[in-house]
């Protein structure tokens, strides 16, 4: 059986300086493509049988850099809709909600292009792409690339886990692999934030 291969794409600005960047379309730093293009030796060692992305530019353009062909763009993997909280860092959400939790708490709602989800909702959207994903890896191994908060929760819910125990993952850093396997038939993590 394959591994499921996570790929948080390369630096933004935005991840550099810790704002919220969930479905504003923000470009690759330098240093984020250069993370992007080192990522390809590695990957071109893998039997890829497919490759999803997030639609959003930065995955994109990560998949692209790390020479990923036969990208499929699909919607469930954006990153989570953090709604009013769109573009604050977490100091300053907590400036107006002191001890605010994304995890516990969640996000408010924002404008049209910025709704807002619950965590639940990340979840079904994860849940969804590995339903389809599964039977893939019988043939082979599964490259996603998309962005950190998404895939903490598609890892534990990779684990069986509620949505809920993704606070207890490190946030993978920009252009990082993580691999997701099975161990005696169980759902394991092989490893996790590597650069």
């Amino acid at each position: 059986m394959g591994e499921l291969i996570l790929i948080r794409h390369g630096q933004t600005e935005w991840s550099l300086s810790g704002q919220h960047a969930g479905r504003t379309d923000i470009p690759l730093t330098e240093a984020g493509e250069a993370a992007a293009k080192s990522l390809a030796p590695r990957l071109a060692q893998r039997h890829l049988v497919a490759v999803l992305s997030s639609p959003l530019s930065r995955a994109m353009r990560t998949a692209e850099l790390a020479g990923l062909t036969g990208v499929q763009p699909d919607p469930d993997l954006m990153e989570w809709d953090y709604g009013g909280y769109e573009g604050l860092t977490a100091a300053q959400i907590q400036e107006t909600t002191p001890g605010w939790d994304l995890w516990r708490d969640g996000v408010i709602p924002g404008d049209a292009a910025h709704p807002g989800e619950e965590l639940q909702q990340v979840a079904a959207r994860t849940d969804a792409v590995l339903d389809r994903i599964r039977p893939l890896l019988d043939d082979g191994d599964v490259a996603i690339v998309a962005h950190g908060h998404l895939a903490r929760v598609l890892t534990v819910r990779w684990l069986g886990l509620d949505a809920s125990a993704s606070r207890l993952l490190g946030h993978p850093h920009p252009g990082t692999l993580s691999f997701l396997a099975t161990e005696d038939e169980q759902p394991s993590i092989a490893a996790w934030n590597v650069p």
